[in-house]
């Protein structure tokens, strides 16, 4: 495995600023964002795809520090009904037209989550029972078939259009594949360049064990993101592990996202790559930092050094 690291987290640092950093704290690869939430800010699809000059300059650079692009990301909501939906449909697009321009073969992003029934004007994540009420399994049937799957089966043409291998899928809450019996419910439909971008920390707080979810996941793991979860004592057992205060209000969270080693101990780190590379994934493996218990410095130097000491070569 090869380690590299999710750029948005140096967002304020300009292109050839934020290379010369992920030299510094020696990473391989880099993990950029073309659109959808993020604003993009070091290889925004649209704009290279308009700009072919910018777009040699940008990866002369890269190649100049001996980098290589681990993957291009666009975590998004393609299915969202309202105008920001087709927003990310279209950047989505122009982030996979990218990858095929410039020889990246692997996409990582999310499902998507579509509103419940025709009509509504929000997305709806369906988590509750499916017995009651009793439209309940309509709602879902509408989201995945005439939703999603419509959506995928379109997006995987387009990959075999442009040269693109692989979709890496974020088990990410909220979406409609969150975990990997949903990823599986997609990829049954739309086939094998469907896969998981298997990121553990989601996982952590939804109380499934990841090195489990790998077993299960097989040659489904398309890409791995370090990142790592805190159960906060105490809070988790009074108000279990559903949180919806905002990420920046840890000390009054259930759960937080840290920096790697310090939610999950190094040895556990060191099973989890264990059975990744067992089922037989020997790719990259991104560090997402988001962990707002320290400083974004300390987050990312931390992160970095428990990788290497724990990731499978």
């Amino acid at each position: 495995m090869k380690l590299s690291i999710c750029t948005d987290v140096m967002a304020d640092l300009a292109f050839t600023e934020m290379l010369d950093k992920c030299v510094a704290l020696g990473v391989e690869g880099i993990e950029m964002t073309g659109g959808g939430w993020s604003r993009g800010p070091h290889f925004r699809a649209d704009e290279l795809l308009a700009d072919k000059a910018l777009l040699k300059k940008k990866l002369n650079e890269i190649e100049a520090r001996g980098l290589e692009i681990a993957a291009l990301n666009c975590s998004a909501n393609p299915l969202d009904p309202s105008g920001m939906g087709k927003r990310h449909r279209k950047e989505m697009e122009d982030t996979i037209r990218l990858a095929g321009e410039i020889g990246v073969k692997k996409i990582v992003t999310m499902s998507g989550l579509p509103e419940a029934a025709p009509g509504d004007l929000v997305p709806n994540w369906l988590v509750y029972t499916k017995s009651w009420p009793n439209e309940m399994p309509e709602r879902d049937r509408y989201q995945w078939e005439d939703r999603a799957f419509p959506l995928w089966h379109d997006l995987v043409k387009l990959a075999k259009d442009v040269g693109v291998e692989k979709y890496a899928l974020e088990n990410f809450s909220a979406m409609l594949v969150w975990n990997p019996e949903t990823l599986f419910r997609l990829r049954d439909e739309v086939g094998p360049t469907v896969g998981m971008n298997l990121d553990p920390s989601h996982l952590m707080w939804m109380g499934a064990e990841p090195i489990a979810s790998a077993r299960a996941l097989g040659d489904a793991i398309h890409h791995v993101h370090g990142k790592d979860t805190r159960i906060e004592r105490g809070l988790a057992d009074v108000n279990g592990l559903l949180e919806l205060k905002d990420v920046t209000d840890v000390a009054n969270r259930s759960w937080n996202y840290v920096a790697v080693g310090a939610g999950r101990d190094l040895q556990w780190w060191k099973e989890f790559f264990s059975v990744v590379r067992m089922q037989g994934y020997n790719d990259w493996v991104s560090l997402e930092m988001e962990d707002f218990t320290m400083s974004t410095e300390a987050g990312i130097q931390s992160s970095i050094d428990a990788l290497k000491q724990t990731i499978s070569k």
